[in-house]
């Protein structure tokens, strides 16, 4: 491809994106579903975004940006200290709204609306949850958000920290990949994904890089 071999030779200037994952969630809150619920990070969460913070301190950014929801904010606010910029927040990014799951665990939904998770798992991508949005509805708030930021900061690098979902979302449409194949994808806490973005093509850099102890 030619805008491949032009890449190569530094001759297009990618608008490069630094895709975070929040840290890990509250005691309590780690095991569910907790979508539009704004929980906050755990020690270890806080950590886990201390660490990639420092990995980071070296790379110029020119836009800082997070979800709405105080897990997101709190790493953002830490990756911005000592540079000179304020997190903006998105509502579009966050998370899938869970509807009437959000609080619930995997095994409370199983045993409380089996036949709603078969259907989800019968058409991943456009299921909607009762009360909340599909997978389509939620692509359909971040992407334009999305590509309004990369416009904003053309040849630049931003950053934004979001969710697994909206993190798996954005990784999809620059894949060339399929809703129903989103869980493919893995989003550890506080893992980091790179995106550069050149006129007709997004190339993945880097796919969940975790950057702090396992343990």
């Amino acid at each position: 491809m030619r805008l491949r071999a032009l890449a190569a030779k530094g001759l297009l200037t990618a608008t490069r994106l630094y895709l975070v994952r929040h840290g890990q969630v509250a005691e309590g809150c780690t095991d569910v579903y907790n979508g539009h619920n704004d929980v906050d990070l755990s020690l270890a969460g806080v950590r886990q975004c201390q660490a990639l913070a420092e990995y980071l301190q070296d790379v110029q950014l020119a836009g800082i940006y997070s979800s709405d929801l105080t897990r997101t904010r709190r790493g953002a606010e830490m990756i911005c200290r000592g540079r000179n910029l304020e997190v903006e927040v998105c509502p579009e990014f966050r998370e899938l709204n869970f509807g009437i799951w959000e609080g619930l665990s995997f095994q409370e939904i199983m045993e409380r609306h089996p036949s709603e998770l078969r259907q989800r798992f019968n058409d991943l991508a456009n299921f909607r949850i009762a009360g909340g949005e599909s997978l389509t509805d939620m692509q359909t708030r971040v992407i334009p958000r999305l590509e309004e930021l990369l416009a904003r900061h053309a040849g630049q690098a931003l950053l934004i920290v979001a969710h697994a979902g909206v993190n798996r979302v954005i990784l999809s449409q620059a894949m060339g990949l399929s809703l129903h194949r989103v869980f493919h994808l893995d989003q550890a806490y506080a893992g980091l994904n790179i995106i550069d973005y050149y006129p007709d093509l997004a190339v993945v850099r880097l796919l969940n890089g975790i950057f702090y102890p396992s343990s």
